[in-house]
């Protein structure tokens, strides 16, 4: 039963942080819409970085513009895999890193989802203009971040019989001993 309700309990966290990440992302987007749409740029580094509405129809960088139908079963089907994935996590505070990135790939997973569905595009507002680096989102920041801290806990935190132990608790189906 005790095993049970931390289940519970983490599973209510990770519901209350994805909630306020979400939110974050949905607030910035308000704001983006309020103080930059139909309106110039605000450069905050000059030649560097600037605020700069845009309306994304596509993916990241703009890729698969005009497929929306396309990019909301992807979502679905990524969220549906991040969720399961999240309850799989075995409760030992040595994952407590991983559970985190997972709520951050969901939150802007599901950050972008809502713009797809509401709006037809994605509000990104974020532009590095010294590099003309394709213009982004909060939610984006939290997918590109996350994937990047996930490379790292792979590669220099968890040890090979933890990855191991985690992708035999992540499986559909059971190894059997022989």
């Amino acid at each position: 039963m005790r095993q049970t309700l931390k289940d519970y309990r983490n599973l209510g966290f990770g519901v209350l942080f994805t909630l306020f990440f979400v939110f974050l992302d949905q607030w910035t987007k308000h704001l983006a819409v309020w103080r930059l749409k139909d309106k110039p740029s605000i450069s905050i580094i000059p030649g560097v970085f600037e605020l700069f509405y845009l309306e994304n129809r596509g993916a990241a960088f703009g890729i698969l513009q005009g497929q929306k139908s396309f990019l909301i079963i992807m979502t679905v089907t990524a969220l549906l895999i991040l969720f399961y994935l999240y309850t799989r996590i075995p409760e030992k505070p040595r994952y407590r890193y991983l559970r985190l990135i997972l709520i951050l790939l969901i939150s802007g997973a599901i950050g972008n989802f809502i713009d797809r569905c509401t709006q037809d595009y994605v509000i990104d507002f974020f532009y590095f203009s010294l590099i003309d680096f394709p213009v982004f989102n909060v939610a984006d920041i939290y997918v590109t971040v996350s994937a990047c801290l996930l490379a790292v806990l792979f590669f220099f935190y968890y040890k090979e019989e933890e990855i191991d132990a985690l992708f035999q608790q992540f499986a559909f189906w059971k190894k059997k001993d022989k």
